[in-house]
């Protein structure tokens, strides 16, 4: 296996430099103690006897990585995904922290489903967070319960692959939301706009023959909820940006004053509408893959540090769904094993006080988790990685119940080497085993 969960009640990193702008050793290289699950010890050297040491050439440490948009796919789904194995895709991709989106069968959108997930993932290698449902069976006719489902652990509010269509609807959410501070996370699809579209509407679509998704659905998208945002005063997260003009209209509404933040996929970093002409079902996504101008905007956006997350979009898919002709297979693709390298491979001027933002901090920020910090007295919940290391994610190391992926066999540059969470060294190999 890839991920090996051990138990140690004191744990030794050594000579790692420490990742953390907020921590008063930020950049320096150093050794961690960890006792349980609290940092015992920060110091340029530790003779204390340990029950594991960990050490690696050109190793980072971090406060624990967040995913701010995935589908588990349990309860419903389990053919695509389990509770277990998006945890162990998780803890092999860096992330301690992930939020489950609400698309499962039942819904979450109450308080007992949110709790089925929190108590669901207790025990595993990542905490898997609930995003709860705006609207109840996410049909977008009512709003849910989204007051007890925040009281029972839901982290935001979102109708995840199917967004608030109706504006006075998403409304009503926003000002609901706002009397405790939560956050709506919204997927900029205009469907009255996308229609049956496939793929982005453009040259390539032409050239494919296939029905185009028009950037205009989600730049419209985009700008209305701008609008209520500014009406209500809320908060809000747009996620899954795949256009240039979509992240200037969030910029102009950061430059306003705005609670506003957004996220961008490595998929739409990585591939554009080009990469399509083999009809790849795994490239089929929503949104859908841009053009090239719009790919390189994005890059540009992540490094003048106007996009505050990446998120993997993680999207499981079983073979029956993408096995198929592109017409009928589903869209999505898994990712939370390839964040990093991806981005570290597209992107490597970022420096790594950037990573750690994009990564971790941010999303932090945005939805109200815990801050934790590389110094004494710490909860130690931390992500172990390298930038100089090789990943190639194969069919023995995927840890996701599902291989929808167009990164299998790619060399990227970038290792996770593990994670440290709830008092558990998660070990990721990174071979076959």
């Amino acid at each position: 296996m890839q991920e090996i969960l051990e138990d140690f009640m004191k744990i030794l990193i050594r000579q790692a430099t420490i990742a953390d702008p907020k921590a008063a050793n930020n950049g320096l290289v150093q050794d961690i103690l960890v006792d349980g699950s609290e940092i015992s010890a920060v110091a340029n050297a530790i003779d204390t006897p340990a029950d594991q040491v960990i050490e690696a050439q050109g190793l980072l440490v971090s406060p624990g990585w967040v995913d701010i948009f995935c589908h588990s796919a349990d309860p419903g789904f389990e053919q695509r995904e389990t509770l277990a194995t998006a945890a162990a895709a998780a803890a092999a991709g860096g992330f301690t922290h992930i939020f489950a989106l609400p698309d499962n069968k039942p819904v979450t959108d109450n308080k007992s489903q949110v709790e089925y997930i929190r108590l669901g993932s207790r025990d595993l290698p990542a905490s898997i967070l609930p995003i709860g449902a705006v609207t109840r069976k996410m049909e977008g006719t009512a709003l849910a319960e989204m007051y007890d489902m925040r009281n029972s652990g839901a982290v935001a509010f979102a109708d995840g692959l199917s967004p608030v269509q109706s504006p006075g609807l998403l409304l009503k959410a926003l000002q609901y939301v706002k009397a405790f501070d939560g956050v709506i996370i919204q997927l900029p699809v205009d469907k009255s706009i996308a229609g049956s579209g496939l793929i982005h509407e453009g040259i390539i679509s032409t050239r494919l023959g296939l029905p185009g998704i028009p950037a205009l659905g989600e730049e419209l998208m985009i700008k209305r909820d701008i609008d209520l945002l500014r009406y209500t005063g809320s908060k809000l997260h747009i996620t899954g940006v795949s256009t240039e003009k979509g992240l200037q209209l969030i910029q102009a509404a950061k430059a306003e004053g705005l609670q506003i933040t957004c996220s961008v996929t490595p998929n739409h970093l990585f591939f554009c509408d080009e990469d399509l002409q083999d009809y790849d079902t795994n490239l089929k996504l929503n949104p859908p893959l841009r053009s090239r101008a719009d790919m390189m905007a994005l890059r540009k956006a992540v490094v003048n540090g106007d996009v505050d997350c990446i998120s993997s979009h993680h999207l499981p898919q079983d073979w029956d769904h993408k096995t198929c002709e592109f017409e009928y297979a589903a869209p999505g693709m898994i990712g939370l094993q390839t964040v990093f390298p991806v981005l570290q491979t597209l992107l490597p001027e970022l420096d790594t006080a950037a990573l750690v933002a994009l990564l971790s901090t941010n999303a932090r920020n945005i939805f109200g988790l815990t801050a934790t910090h590389i110094q004494q007295g710490q909860v130690a919940d931390l992500t172990l990685f390298s930038r100089t290391g090789k990943t190639v994610l194969t069919k023995a190391t995927i840890r996701s119940r599902s291989a929808n992926t167009a990164f299998m066999d790619r060399v990227l540059t970038g290792q996770v080497l593990g994670t440290l969470h709830k008092g558990r060294f998660n070990h990721n190999q990174n071979q076959p085993t």
